[in-house]
């Protein structure tokens, strides 16, 4: 495990976390309908998921999260699009598929994009977050893990 200098400011994001109405719901929906493998799961509390090297998605009960806040208030979710990039038009549908057998509604059937050459879905979780799963043939990572939206 490579050690973060304490003064480094970067664009790094490790840690993603959600307010969550209901937790059960979320574990069901990303373990159950996608398969995922939690990282760390704290019943009553809080469920990680290791989403890319480096990153956690972490969804966080909300009377618990508004507390860690400092705050009574219960936030919702709101604003924030979460994307997952697959290899083919299939695959949209197939994922599609899993988030809806996991408990999450589709807001926009597998369709083409506005632009790009983009094809994708719109899914809600159960709690509201929003998910975009597309085919996007621009969509590159290169070996050191830059992003290119043009291809290689």
């Amino acid at each position: 495990m490579t050690a973060m200098p304490a003064t480094t400011v970067g664009q790094d994001v490790h840690f993603i976390t959600f307010a969550t109405r209901d937790l059960d719901a979320a574990r069901r929906f990303y373990t159950g309908g996608l398969g995922w493998e939690p990282l760390l799961d704290v019943a009553d509390e809080i469920v990680f998921f290791q989403v890319a090297p480096g990153t956690v998605l972490g969804f966080f009960e909300a009377s618990r999260f508004a507390q860690d806040l400092g705050s009574d208030d219960r936030p919702p979710v709101s604003g924030v699009t979460l994307a997952h990039n697959v290899g083919d038009r299939d695959a949209v549908s197939d994922v599609v598929a899993a988030m809806v057998a996991g408990g999450g509604t589709v807001r926009v059937a597998p369709q083409e994009g506005a632009f790009g050459g983009v094809f994708h879905a719109i899914v809600e979780d159960p709690n509201g977050v929003v998910w975009e799963v597309a085919h996007n043939p621009g969509w590159y990572v290169d070996p050191q893990g830059r992003v290119s939206l043009d291809g290689p």
